[in-house]
């Protein structure tokens, strides 16, 4: 059974420019959205038809990489689309979950200890892929957080600064009388943007 040569048609097909769409934080046009899906979908079609020369497993395995190429490029669109860390969050746990029901289909031309090993084997490695996921999305919102926080801060910094140096100019006013006390406080307010 080789399927690679369909595998690769399918991945040319199915991601070749959901892959580098992906990449990019655009948001696509309705028109070039519904253009990728349904080259996606048409990539899937044809990689569906091609299975038809296979038969039993053989088949079952080239159907599901097919119908696994296509979520994992539904998935990387919509993630290219929204450019969204949750997006993109979901585009990689779909790959995963893809990966993994390829797997499980590849593990049913086994039988015995054999095949129970690769089932645990497929389901560790969707469990490892989705736990990186989850980090990668956690890390990018913790940086997203820190980011704002810093940004706070540097803001409350900023003001409360401010605030120091409009009471020392005021304090100075102080030591000044009649208009040119007045000027001087109203200089200061218009400076330090108080009311």
């Amino acid at each position: 059974m080789t399927l690679r040569p369909i595998a690769v048609i399918v991945m040319a097909l199915g991601l070749g420019t959901a892959g580098a769409a992906y990449a990019a934080n655009d948001q696509m046009s309705k028109e070039a959205y519904k253009a990728e899906k349904d080259r996606i979908d048409a990539g899937y079609k044809t990689a569906k038809e091609a299975c038809n020369k296979f038969s039993g497993n053989a088949e079952d395995v080239c159907t599901a990489e097919a119908k696994a190429n296509q979520r994992v490029a539904e998935a990387e669109l919509d993630a290219k689309n929204k450019g969204t860390a949750k997006a993109r969050h979901e585009a990689r746990v779909a790959r995963a979950e893809a990966q993994y029901s390829v797997a499980k289909e590849k593990c049913d031309d086994l039988s015995g200890n054999a095949k129970d090993v690769c089932m645990k084997e497929a389901k560790a490695a969707e469990t490892k892929a989705k736990a990186d996921a989850k980090v990668d999305r956690e890390v990018s919102d913790a940086r997203k957080d820190s980011a704002e926080r810093t940004a706070d801060a540097r803001k409350n910094a900023a003001e409360s600064k401010r605030d120091a140096d409009y009471r020392v100019t005021i304090e100075r006013c102080d030591a000044l009388s009649g208009d040119a006390k007045t000027a001087c406080v109203a200089d200061a307010k218009n400076r330090f943007g108080k009311s």
